[in-house]
């Protein structure tokens, strides 16, 4: 990594902020005041490392002018600082593994990326209390061989998004996981951030050096500053305190195969009595037949007879071939002994019609065991096949990390399947978000995904969708547009679905709990005062503009 002559860039100015502008030789000095701040091997403008961080799995992606990789907080403050004194805007990335959602590339144009990788320290473990203190550069798997090495009694909580995705790049984002800790944003304990004219902030007790009580009271006291840093483009987190769960005396994961569409409703207000309850606590998934196809094999092409979207008959022989059901539930059960035994017998009580396989490690081993030996005879091919299924979820409900879900993001790419999960943007992958929030009521939650099908087969794709129960009282329809990127039809196609899905939940009041730049402006649909007060936030926090500009910004 070195710096090149900005000259080689041609990039277009105004660079960044409302006002804020840098010329080409104001650029130059920019570049050489950061290599002085951070190390001139940390400064990339060389064209293919621009072109490998403009990636996206969407239509299209901004590529940046230049790529910092800081390897402290202090480096971070000058960067920012340097970038004030020339107006040049930046984009801070931790890991680059927001894949659907804007990848790693900038917001917008004319934007200098901080990829802030390097600070990958676990700077705090508290094994009494129960938390850990990380930069963004952590990934899932370090963490996890961290506890597995120096805390083995206690669990994170992890999402799907593979071993090498960034714990607070998803944190910020409101991603969530699987554990009665899957709601991320409620699990930090305390924030660093760097705003936008270089100040350093640190939220809850942070701020008083002798605060004994910090991490263990998120809130600290006066405003509570610590939510106005997710979704939002305030400042740059360089630390974050998250809790971890103590490892149960003893752990049930359960699984429903449910045969029908029309058990949905049912599935969502029986479950969601249990949540309200405080009997089941770990977040919950519901995912369609397609979603759960999708995470074992890409697109059946020659079987579908080129066509899409897939046919209903190939669904329907597709769903008994992976032994998978119109829906799937997953969830977790953990606790002492007599509370999982006597939640485990409430579950089956408010769902009796629906059967209920609870696994824990002991029944796992058994399994395996069987299978291997009755593969040898050449039976229990179904037995094999819902193992294979359960596994990497079963771990993930356990908070251990997996790259086996990434394989759903290649669905419609038409190259032959690698024998390990790969890495969206190496594959062609087209991705694109689509997940609006909904309240846990079956009906409502039907009605939604009933309006969301034909438009994603009027476009010739499939509606590759999982509900997730993130609070006792609300549900995330996570659903997607996969396509293959070298498709321009299905580029122009997925655009269009996109448009046209993204515009109808919002003006139908189902509003979507995460956006990628692309609907960063739909967010202003039918919004009334909010985004004026986000913008004087933003105006007192960062009065150049210099952060990732247009991020959370729908009047930008």
């Amino acid at each position: 990594m070195a710096v090149t002559s900005p000259n080689l860039l041609k990039p277009s100015y105004p660079v960044a902020g409302s006002q804020a502008s840098a010329e080409p030789a104001q650029f130059s000095e920019a570049l050489s005041a950061w290599a002085e701040a951070i190390g001139a091997a940390y400064v990339d403008v060389a064209s293919p490392i621009l072109d490998r961080y403009g990636r996206t799995t969407g239509p299209r992606a901004a590529r940046p002018l230049a790529v910092l990789h800081p390897d402290s907080t202090a480096q971070v403050q000058q960067i920012v600082k340097i970038a004030g004194r020339f107006g040049i805007g930046i984009h801070p990335i931790s890991r680059g593994k927001n894949w659907g959602y804007g990848d790693a590339a900038p917001t917008c144009a004319n934007q200098v990326l901080v990829d802030l990788g390097r600070m990958n320290r676990i700077v705090e473990l508290n094994s009494k209390l129960g938390y850990v203190v990380l930069e963004p550069g952590v990934t899932q798997k370090q963490l996890y061989d961290y506890l597995q090495e120096h805390a083995p009694d206690w669990w994170m909580d992890v999402t799907g998004a593979g071993l090498e995705t960034s714990i607070i790049g998803n944190t910020l984002d409101r991603g969530f996981g699987h554990t009665r800790y899957g709601d991320h944003s409620l699990t930090t304990c305390g924030l660093e951030v760097v705003l936008g004219d270089g100040r350093l902030l640190k939220t809850g007790l942070g701020h008083y050096e002798n605060a004994r009580a910090n991490r263990a009271y998120r809130h600290g006291v006066g405003p509570n500053l610590e939510g106005l840093f997710t979704q939002s483009n305030f400042g740059i987190v360089t630390q974050m305190g998250i809790y971890l769960m103590p490892t149960p005396e003893a752990f049930s994961a359960f699984f429903i195969a449910a045969p029908r569409e029309s058990d949905l409703p049912e599935l969502i207000d029986e479950l969601a009595k249990l949540r309200m309850q405080g009997l089941l606590q770990s977040a919950i998934h519901i995912a369609n037949d397609l979603r759960a196809i999708s995470g074992r094999m890409r697109y059946p092409w020659d079987r579908a007879g080129q066509t899409t979207p897939l046919p209903a008959d190939l669904r329907r022989a597709l769903r008994n071939e992976c032994a998978v059901g119109a829906w799937n539930v997953c969830g977790a059960i953990s606790g002492t002994k007599s509370t999982v035994a006597g939640t485990q017998r409430a579950l089956q009580r408010a769902l009796p019609n629906h059967r209920i396989i609870f696994l824990n490690d002991r029944k796992i081993q058994v399994a395996e065991r069987m299978t291997r030996l009755l593969r040898k005879l050449g039976l229990c091919k179904t037995l094999a096949s819902r193992l294979e299924i359960v596994k990497p979820v079963y771990g993930l409900l356990k908070g251990i990390p997996s790259n086996e879900p990434l394989r759903g993001a290649s669905w419609r790419v038409r190259d032959a399947e690698p024998q390990h999960p790969t890495d969206p943007l190496d594959c062609n992958a087209g991705l694109m978000w689509i997940a609006p929030i909904l309240p846990a009521d079956g009906p409502i939650a039907a009605a939604a995904v009933s309006m969301m099908e034909p438009i994603y087969q009027k476009h010739g794709f499939d509606t590759l969708l999982t509900l997730t129960f993130v609070t006792e009282r609300a549900l995330c329809c996570v659903s997607n547009i996969s396509f293959d990127r070298r498709r321009p039809d299905e580029v122009t196609r997925a655009q269009e679905c996109y448009r046209e899905l993204t515009e109808r939940l919002m003006k139908s009041g189902s509003i979507l709990y995460r956006s990628s730049p692309q609907t960063m402006k739909t967010l202003a649909i039918g919004s009334s005062g909010f985004w004026d007060v986000s913008a004087s936030i933003k105006q007192a926090l960062d009065p150049q503009g210099i952060l990732s500009r247009g991020r959370y910004e729908p009047a930008a």
